[in-house]
């Protein structure tokens, strides 16, 4: 990779006597769109937590941006965010008042026009007013779309993006993300259950099965290595450990 943005060597996350990655070593390079696959328990939030500083790694380097995140974070965390359902906002707060914070914490300059205009790009213009624990969670995924954005990021980091969206909401938001890609050039690394997202939007995809890399290549050509017609085959594969029943079928 010519431009990595986003490089992991060795990163290792033990929580005393579970481990949750193990020695894993990527990198990801600038303006792709990468996805991390695995199942339930695979590292995926575990690794997404560690690019943030969110939490240290047991071993090994992270470094975002040309940055050792483990020694000087704070120096590139205003170029980076993060979008995930499951990571809730303070709930007594307003969608508008927890933009604003959040705007004002990563600098933004001209808040309420970044806020408008995020708003009627996430359509959640018709509840800025209401507290955010009033949200369905359809409405949350939405208000943590617009939170990530915040900032024009260089790296964004997805956690199920369009989770609890119906489907015409999560084809909008896809393409609002592709979009926004093309558009500044960002780095995008997601974790999704959406084999279908996964194959429209990235480039690249990481697999993990019990904190470990076990495989890494576009779409098109998991597709082709493991015999199979749809990624999440492919996936389920990986996740049972029964990938060369793929490659025999290819072989065959």
């Amino acid at each position: 990779m010519s431009d990595p943005v986003i490089e992991l060597r060795g990163v290792t996350k033990r929580y005393d006597d579970v481990l949750a990655v193990d020695n894993v070593s990527f990198s990801v390079e600038r303006g792709s769109v990468c996805a991390l696959l695995g199942g339930n328990g695979a590292g995926k939030t575990t690794l997404l937590s560690m690019l943030l500083g969110l939490l240290l790694p047991t071993a090994g380097q992270i470094v975002l941006l040309g940055t050792d995140m483990l020694r000087h974070r704070y120096r590139v965390l205003e170029r980076v965010n993060l979008s995930s359902p499951y990571v809730d906002l303070p709930q007594r707060l307003t969608v508008r008042e927890n933009l604003t914070v959040y705007a004002r914490l990563y600098g933004v300059r001209a808040v309420g026009k970044r806020i408008e205009t995020l708003a009627e790009q996430f359509d959640i213009a018709g509840f800025l007013g209401r507290t955010y624990g009033t949200l369905s969670a359809g409405q949350r995924t939405r208000v943590a779309l617009a939170k990530s954005l915040l900032n024009h990021p260089e790296v964004l980091l997805l956690d199920e993006p369009t989770a609890s969206l119906d489907p015409d909401t999560a084809d909008i938001i896809r393409g609002y993300l592709n979009d926004y890609r093309q558009a500044s050039g960002a780095t995008l690394l997601m974790a999704s259950h959406n084999m279908l997202e996964v194959e429209r939007l990235c480039d690249d995809v990481i697999m993990l099965r019990q904190g470990r890399v076990v495989d890494r290549d576009s779409p098109a050509k998991l597709l082709q290595k493991y015999g199979r017609d749809t990624l999440e085959e492919v996936f389920i594969d990986v996740a049972r450990g029964t990938e060369q029943v793929g490659n025999r079928g290819l072989a065959s």
